[in-house]
């Protein structure tokens, strides 16, 4: 007696399509997110609306004011913190609604990013598409999410009590948060997207990694720049009050602090990090693209280095240009925005050398 193996006209075969392809576009379109997160973050704290919503309430905060009752309400609780009283005593009503509807938006988009990322996250899983070894680390990110809504709170709680403005460290290890996630995020889709494809010199990945390595550094480093309004003061370029190394850099102590708490540091700072990270991008192009011979670097990875030569100089001439206008809203907007457009090159090149070998 035979068994027939063959599958009748009528018979479906089962699907065995497990194309990593949809879940990195899910993810990419989690970072997209994020991008436009930091966005409407630096645009809210720029417009100091940070601190218009005082109370921190997850899932009733959804819902924003809806008559003139529930809006002098909210206004009367902005008015008992010292940002009002020193800051914007006597704002309108109309005034305030502005500052509140930045916050409100930033922490809404938030909440979005969270269902955005849970939801695909759960049917992915279910239907099978998501491996073990992938579940955790997505899981992690998503975990990673939830503390950066905490931290956040954490953040405008600093402002609430005692000063007109968040704490400079809390600002920071906010806007250090979410570009780990961020990170994480794009680095997880690329693994998805790319396949390894030929070799690269181990100096250009060490030179890559060193490079991504002074992006976040610079970023942080102007997240302090942020958290102190330390570009409000010494807008000329390349001298700080006619001189290289500011007069007061050292005034704090422990010497420490001066790259936390005093102004002129850690505006100095942020320069020298931002014109050696430049520098290295620029050296490292050059060994990439032109020092090492066309074959030893896969096409992918030196369009990748093209890239972060064009995004490096960009943020170079943004940050330049925000400093000497003094901090214009729209231009400091674009100019955080460029940060993690050059983290982005950075995180993508890196990527492609390790797929390359």
């Amino acid at each position: 007696m035979t068994v027939s193996t063959s599958v009748s006209a009528t018979e479906k075969p089962e699907r065995t399509d497990r194309s990593p392809r949809p879940v990195a576009i899910w993810l990419l379109a989690c970072c997209a997110m994020i991008i436009a997160m930091v966005v409407i973050g630096g645009i809210t704290r720029l417009t100091w609306s940070g601190l218009s919503i005082t109370e921190w309430q997850p899932v009733t905060g959804i819902v924003p004011p809806l008559s003139a009752a529930a809006w002098q309400a909210e206004f009367a609780k902005y008015q008992q913190i010292p940002q009002y009283r020193l800051l914007n005593a006597g704002m309108s009503l109309g005034d305030f609604k502005t500052i509140f509807l930045w916050e409100y938006v930033h922490r809404l988009w938030g909440r979005l990013i969270g269902f955005v990322y849970l939801v695909p996250f759960l049917y992915f899983l279910i239907r099978g598409r998501i491996s073990r070894r992938l579940a955790w680390p997505l899981a992690g990110i998503f975990a990673l999410g939830g503390c950066q809504g905490a931290l956040g709170w954490y953040m405008v709680e600093s402002g609430l009590a005692d000063r007109i403005e968040v704490s400079q460290y809390r600002l920071t290890a906010h806007l250090a948060l979410a570009l780990v996630i961020y990170a994480a995020t794009l680095w997880t889709a690329l693994g998805l997207l790319e396949n390894p494809r030929g070799g690269a010199p181990p100096r250009i990945r060490r030179g890559a990694e060193l490079v991504l390595a002074l992006v976040g550094l610079t970023i942080v480093a102007g997240g302090f720049v942020a958290g102190l309004n330390a570009g409000l003061v010494y807008n000329t370029f390349p001298l700080m009050d006619g001189r290289f190394v500011p007069a007061g850099y050292a005034q704090l102590e422990p010497f420490i602090r001066n790259w936390f708490e005093n102004v002129p540091a850690v505006q100095f700072d942020h320069r020298l990090l931002a014109m050696t990270t430049v520098g290295s991008v620029i050296l490292l192009w050059f060994a990439g693209a032109r020092g090492a011979p066309r074959s030893a670097l896969p096409v992918a990875a030196r369009r990748a280095l093209h890239a972060l030569l064009a995004a490096a100089l960009l943020q170079l001439a943004l940050g330049i240009s925000t400093l000497l206008l003094v901090v214009p809203i729209a231009l400091a907007t674009v100019h955080q925005g460029g940060a993690v457009l050059l983290l982005t090159a950075a995180i993508v090149l890196r990527h492609r050398l390790r797929a390359s070998g």
